[in-house]
């Protein structure tokens, strides 16, 4: 069995046209999606139908609790995201779970952690810092997922950091972003999850995608500050 999971495509439908591209020429059995599908100001409008077509969400990521007006703040990209976008996308990303669990139960897919989607699974706030969870932290913040009850690998997303650890024998991964990269590399990511001999491997993917071409979208279609301020993102692969 083979999955693709994406997540944080972020309005981008220039990433999102790249990794689709690589994950059909893997024909996996299944495509999972991480959540924060449209905000972002890369045609975001796009980037939601090749969703609905190749890549529903799966789970509801903490953005797509802003769109869906389940959470409040920064109404003014809100406002504009709802005018790109179809009417009934707030109302099916309310309707998202937090957390979905595939391949028998074997496989438990969330934004962010299993307890929320606004919250880090591998990484931690310590003061003014982040730094890597301690493996009791990452075990408190699974939950119920646990070895003994069946489950063998945690797939989220919402760092926009590519990471990988194993906690009492769960596998857990944090998928790499499609859009909006952290680490200075502008690559549109997702991960590949392959089970052969009741086994799992997971797999970091990366693609190049036509940065200038959703930067120029992003300033020529998006409120100027938003505008700007996704571009230089998106070509620097970094937050401004």
């Amino acid at each position: 069995m083979r999955l693709a999971l994406l997540g944080d495509v972020h309005g981008n439908r220039f990433a999102l046209e790249a990794v689709l591209a690589d994950i059909r020429d893997t024909a996996p059995d299944q495509v999972l999606n991480l959540g924060d599908s449209v905000w972002g100001a890369a045609d975001p409008a796009g980037a939601w139908a090749l969703q609905a077509e190749h890549a529903p969400v799966t789970v509801r990521g903490n953005t797509d609790e802003r769109v869906a007006g389940l959470r409040d703040g920064r109404a003014a990209m809100r406002g504009w995201l709802l005018a790109q976008l179809p009417a009934d996308v707030p109302g099916i990303l309310a309707t998202r779970p937090t957390c979905a669990d595939v391949a028998g139960g074997e496989v438990r897919v969330c934004h962010g952690s299993p307890r929320s989607p606004w919250e880090d699974l591998l990484l931690t706030e310590d003061g003014e810092h982040t730094r890597p969870a301690h493996f009791h932290e990452v075990r408190e913040r699974l939950g119920d997922f646990t070895y003994e009850a069946g489950g063998r690998v945690c797939v989220v997303g919402h760092t926009h950091h590519e990471m990988l650890a194993v906690v009492d024998g769960v596998t857990v991964v944090n998928a790499g972003p499609v859009s909006r990269q952290k680490d200075g590399l502008p690559l549109a990511r997702w991960v590949l999850l392959t089970r052969r001999n009741g086994n799992w491997a997971a797999e970091f993917r990366r693609t190049v995608y036509d940065t200038q071409a959703a930067a120029a979208w992003a300033r020529a279609h998006a409120p100027a500050r938003q505008g700007d301020f996704e571009a230089e993102w998106l070509t620097r692969g970094r937050e401004p």
